[in-house]
């Protein structure tokens, strides 16, 4: 099979100044995608002025992009191999594009929901084809610092999108939310298809037609469900809602279903078997773990600012500005100490920041200033900074070369759960501490002592993912395949 040639150091092996240019080309879809994911919350209340409808509704615009990406990154990993990683991580970024400008077209609400259901279905396949793309590109011994480069834009895209997205609301218009990833996506389209290599495509000898039903089935149900769930104070229902039991019910009884397919087939769409892997298991449950802690934090930091401090979506956005920047300084640098000195030191040294700077935001009251927000806010994202890649970097490296599109399109689809996990049960216990404190303590300091008690809650899920991250270790090749190699195969990468 022809593929585009990558330049190569002396040794035959790619350099990370080689592969810039289909970098380049990764990290600007994965922006792109991720950056539109959040800049949407902060429109909400202009959507349901301008299309004099209700927040139950326009909130369906998230609802149905979540969903819609839920259902189709599980079949990431199995189009890549079936198709190329080349060609499907690009009609994703085509798909994306076409579905914002239906979007920044729009004249009803409904039509709003439509075309952001195409937009899910387009990027949701963007980030896990990303990860297998990049992990695959890297040269032997620097996958930390390669996966550093593209996690700039999954920690850096959500912090931004509020500041892009409440300027375009306040002093333009909703419209140039979507309308402004046509060029993007275009410039991502081009670049890649000059740069990005014609990766090997990996053995789909047949149709696992039961596993493409019951994984978007599962993954998405549950998501629903999830999201469904949160309180009132946060948009949802209550746990005890029928959208929520009926979500989770369904997904529940079509995830038992999949892995019991999937466990029985020689080649199934996500390999779970992976598990059988210490290594992995441990990763994973522990990138679980951080999947909550930030999207907990990306939840709550601009409800709080708005909501108690009172501040515009634009000046909040501005507030986590250095939030968003520590993120991105220290996303590389974890990167690199990961290469020299493994996952555990550099996941617990982010885990201990993520910790420290939300137990200092829950002890907010209406005196504390911004200079004094700022600070934890730039602990959090230099916690995040140092542990996300490197612990993603680590979860691939445990799994077998061959199977890394299948796996990161199996964590893909765990972390969308887990995300919509974390804002269901914050909003649940916010709304639960508001109760609390309007019968044992009520005054003007409610929203501060109850969005106190959530960042605390936060700050003890980190401490809980410390101990949790004293268990990894490196991985080692295993004979039977099932941890990877710390050197993968570069042959791997470059095709035939």
């Amino acid at each position: 099979m022809a593929s585009s040639s990558i330049p190569t150091a002396r040794n035959g092996e790619p350099s990370i100044r080689s592969i810039m240019l289909p970098l380049l080309a990764i990290i600007v879809g994965m922006f792109m995608v991720i950056l539109d994911g959040t800049a949407m919350n902060v429109a909400l209340n202009q959507f349901i002025v301008e299309f004099e409808s209700t927040f139950t509704l326009v909130q369906w615009t998230v609802t149905g992009y979540a969903l819609a990406q839920a259902a189709v990154i599980p079949l990431a990993g199995w189009l890549s191999d079936k198709f190329g990683a080349k060609k499907i991580f690009l009609l994703s970024v085509v798909m994306f594009t076409i579905g914002s400008v239906l979007c920044g077209l729009a004249s009803t609400v409904e039509q709003l929901i439509l075309f952001r259901v195409i937009q899910g279905l387009g990027g949701g396949m963007v980030a896990p084809i990303a990860m297998a793309f990049t992990f695959r590109l890297s040269p032997p011994g620097k996958q930390g610092a390669v996966m550093g480069m593209i996690g700039i834009p999954m920690l850096l895209a959500p912090a931004s999108g509020p500041v892009v997205a409440g300027w375009l609301v306040e002093y333009a218009t909703w419209h140039w939310i979507f309308l402004i990833n046509v060029p993007v996506g275009i410039i991502a389209v081009i670049v890649g298809l000059r740069t990005l290599p014609n990766l090997e495509r990996q053995t789909v000898p047949t149709l696992d037609l039961l596993g493409m039903i019951f994984a978007p089935l599962a993954f998405a149900a549950l998501a629903f469900g999830i999201s469904s769930a949160g309180s009132e104070h946060g948009g949802g229902s209550g746990w005890t809602s029928t959208e929520t039991l009926v979500g989770l019910i369904v997904g529940s009884i079509s995830l038992i279903i999949f892995i019991t397919v999937e466990l029985r087939r020689r080649n199934p769409l996500l390999e779970l078997r992976v598990f059988k892997s210490g290594d992995f298991t441990r990763g994973i449950i522990l990138q679980w773990i951080v999947q909550i802690a930030l999207f907990g934090t990306l939840f709550l930091i601009p409800m709080f600012l708005i909501q108690a401090k009172g501040y515009s979506p634009f000046e909040t956005g501005l507030i986590l500005l250095p939030q968003a920047l520590s993120a991105g300084v220290f996303m590389p640098i974890g990167g690199k100490l990961f290469d020299k000195l493994g996952a555990r030191p550099v996941v617990i040294l982010g885990l201990l920041l993520v910790s420290t700077g939300a137990y200092l935001l829950s002890s907010i009251t209406a005196d504390t200033t911004i200079p004094q927000i700022m600070v934890p806010l730039v602990l959090l994202g230099s916690g995040m900074g140092f542990s996300m890649m490197p612990l993603n970097t680590h979860i691939i490296q445990s799994a077998p070369r061959h199977l890394v599109g299948r796996v990161t399109s199996l964590t893909g689809a765990a972390q969308q759960v887990m995300s919509s996990f974390a804002i269901a049960g914050l909003s649940t216990l916010l709304a639960e501490r508001v109760k609390h404190y309007s019968v044992q303590n009520p005054g003007p300091d409610i929203p501060y002592l109850s969005f106190g008690d959530a960042f605390f809650a936060l700050s003890c899920i980190g401490v809980f993912g410390i101990l949790v991250a004293l268990l990894l270790r490196k991985p080692k090749q295993q004979d039977d395949g099932v941890a990877a190699t710390d050197k993968p195969d570069v042959s791997m990468m470059m095709g035939h």
